[in-house]
This record gives C-alpha cells, sequence and structure tokens, in this order.
C-alpha cells in the first residue's frame, strides 16, 4: 500500500519462502499496481518470472558472481534486459575476488562483468542499460541535481 500511496518502489528481500512471496506479491497487485525490485534477488525461477509479470525488476548482486551460481546467471539471462538491476548489498556478499571480504559499493563492476557475461553482452552496454533501468525505477533520484 506504501508503494502504491508514494509511488515508490517496493523493495523486498525474500528467502526461502518463494511461494509465498509470489502469492502476496500477485494479490496485492490485483489490489493496485506498484513498482517493486526483488532486491538481492537469489530465488527460484518461478518467483523471478512471477516477479517480471508483475512488471518488477530483478536485481542482481554479488551472489551472481559466485561460481555455484549458473542457475541464477542463467535466470537473469532470460529476463528482459529492461527489467535487471545491480547492486553489492554491501557490506555482504562480496564478489569474486572479494569473497570473504567487506563488500564495498566499487565492487558492483564485478557482478556488473558477470551480469554483461551472461547477458551476451558487452560491460558498457550493459552498464549503460542498467543505469538506464535504475533512472527509470528510480527516477526520483535520477532527476536530482545537487545544489550548486
Amino acid at each position: 500500500e506504501a508503494a502504491r500511496q508514494t509511488g515508490l518502489p517496493l523493495i523486498i528481500h525474500a528467502r526461502d519462502a518463494d511461494d509465498d512471496m509470489a502469492r502476496i506479491l500477485t494479490e496485492e497487485h490485483r489490489a493496485g499496481a506498484y513498482s517493486c525490485v526483488m532486491h538481492c534477488f537469489s530465488s527460484s525461477a518461478a518467483l523471478g518470472q512471477a516477479a517480471l509479470d508483475l512488471g518488477f525488476y530483478l536485481s542482481m548482486s554479488g551472489i551472481a558472481a559466485f561460481p555455484r551460481s549458473a542457475e541464477l546467471r542463467e535466470i537473469f539471462a532470460a529476463a528482459p534486459r529492461d527489467r535487471i538491476l545491480m547492486e553489492t548489498d554491501s557490506p555482504y556478499l562480496a564478489p569474486p575476488p572479494h569473497r570473504g571480504k567487506r563488500n564495498e559499493p566499487a565492487f558492483v563492476a564485478h557482478t556488473a562483468r558477470i551480469g554483461a557475461e551472461a547477458l551476451g553482452l558487452d560491460y558498457d552496454s550493459f552498464a549503460a542499460q542498467t543505469e538506464a533501468n535504475f533512472d527509470r525505477l528510480f527516477s526520483k533520484a535520477a532527476a536530482w541535481t545537487p545544489p550548486a
């Protein structure tokens, strides 16, 4: 309801609750459209597709760069390019080669390289696409200019 009233996106971090999450998001969407980011997405293809079907975004964190995350990379590769965001989830989930260290915003570049590879894009194209996605979703932040 808050997302609908404010026009701001709902941010969801869901773990081990895919069926419940898909049901709740769908029921709420029937009550009125809203935007949403599946933050630090590492759930099933079914939840990812349910979110995408509602027009939501999937956000890729350092988890996608882990060697055992091939299935997760496939989910992102199958997603519409205009529905993918990048994030660090700092200070957690640092991507290789920083695994086990404190994550920081600069490390998103490592995850973006993995994302670009998964989607078959060059790094600059992937970065431009995810930046455009961010600007569209967070239009208030994108429009902000610092005071002179």
